[in-house]
């Protein structure tokens, strides 16, 4: 086991992330952050919460995505859908996707399949907390990145989360 990131650099990073996002949307009200269940929305929130502090009173849409019946990778499994959360429209908006770990695309692929049921996006962009970079089945790259990693086949990214895991931490197994 390895550690990628410590907490306190966990939250440097989540910190970052924000601001950089921040600088790339000028006006909120035309942006929708769309948080990736069931893993990406514990970076999600804490990355809103951070925008909401720098930047009170803006007018900034928030939701989450189930993608589990947009998946290609996991058909032969009786699978428990997560919730979606997404009470706007995200019409001619720009809609940024956060997700904890960029692997091979897919999970990307679907949310862009389950996102064209809330509307059609003027745009979007793609925010992650680790990135595998030399892992991708599908042509996605992220706009956003907290960490890019090399990692083999074998090895196993794991984002630990106070809220769920009692302590912040990203490992590699």
């Amino acid at each position: 086991m390895k550690t990628i990131l410590s907490g306190d650099q966990l939250a440097i990073t989540i910190k970052r992330l924000s601001h950089q996002i921040l600088e790339n949307c000028a006006d909120l009200s035309d942006t929708c952050i769309i948080g990736i269940q069931p893993r990406g929305i514990w970076l999600s929130d804490r990355i809103v919460k951070e925008i909401r502090a720098n930047a009170p009173g803006a007018a900034m849409k928030y939701g989450v995505l189930d993608i589990t019946f947009y998946r290609d990778d996991v058909r032969k499994e009786l699978h428990v859908a997560n919730q979606t959360d997404i009470s706007f429209s995200i019409e001619n908006k720009k809609v940024i996707l956060i997700d904890d770990v960029l692997y091979t695309g897919r999970t990307i692929r679907a949310a862009m399949d389950a996102l064209l049921d809330f509307g059609r996006p003027a745009k979007v962009e793609l925010c992650v907390l680790i990135d595998r970079r030399f892992s991708r089945q599908l042509p996605i790259q992220p706009d956003y990145t907290g960490k890019s990693i090399d990692s083999i086949i074998s090895q196993r990214v794991k984002v630990c989360w106070q809220e769920n895991d009692g302590k912040d931490e990203v490992v590699l197994l």
